[in-house]
């Protein structure tokens, strides 16, 4: 027989699920209580408050999307190979109807604790810190060509793909994301140069 979730993983996966198509604002302890059939004094004993709530989920998605950027790694050799597996990690979220955890709380930064803040900066720069080195990569071998410094040409490539979640998603256009995301690489990948044409006529 398959092993129950723990209470406390059960109260993480609905918080996300709600995160992602409410906002973290669009939801309170109420909703999982009714959800899980559990009392609130039992979330309160496994998250003090919604803001603790809050940190681990996001630390919870960071450590999954880390571990993702490395299956990447794994995966493939190439920097524009890597580059369109870090687009598919979005487009499979969007597919599920969800968005990017934070970029769902990045839209609602402002309200959110102190904490919560930091650990939605720190998401987004170690994405960009990771996007930075395969950017480099690309620049080494020949693969890839942008103007800039490689930082700036991954904050836009993070900033392309959650822009392109969040107009995509009230026309639940997949397509649209993955037009918008092909092209944001494709101008980034060096052209192969042409093949010499033989002058023998």
């Amino acid at each position: 027989m398959p092993v129950k979730e723990d209470t406390a993983t059960q109260i993480l996966d609905a918080a996300e699920r709600l995160v992602q198509s409410r906002g973290f604002n669009g939801f309170s302890y109420a909703h999982i209580s009714a959800e899980l059939h559990i009392t609130k004094a039992a979330l309160h004993y496994h998250f003090a408050g919604k803001a603790e709530l809050g940190e681990a989920l996001i630390a919870r998605y960071a450590a999954r999307f880390a571990d993702a950027l490395t299956g990447v790694e794994s995966r493939f050799d190439d920097a524009p190979s890597r580059l369109g597996a870090y687009a598919d990690l979005y487009l499979d979220v969007l597919r599920d109807k969800r968005m990017c955890l934070c970029g769902m709380l990045a839209a609602e930064y402002q309200t959110l604790p102190a904490p919560m803040q930091d650990t939605v900066v720190r998401f987004f720069a170690d994405n960009e810190t990771w996007l930075t080195r395969v950017l480099e990569q690309g620049q080494a071998e020949g693969t890839l060509q942008f103007e800039g410094p490689p930082g700036e040409v991954a904050r836009m490539i993070v900033s392309g793909l959650e822009g392109a979640m969040l107009v995509a998603r009230p026309f639940d256009n997949v397509a649209g994301f993955q037009a918008v995301a092909h092209h944001l690489l494709a101008g980034l990948r060096r052209a192969s140069p042409e093949p010499s044409q033989s002058r023998n006529g």
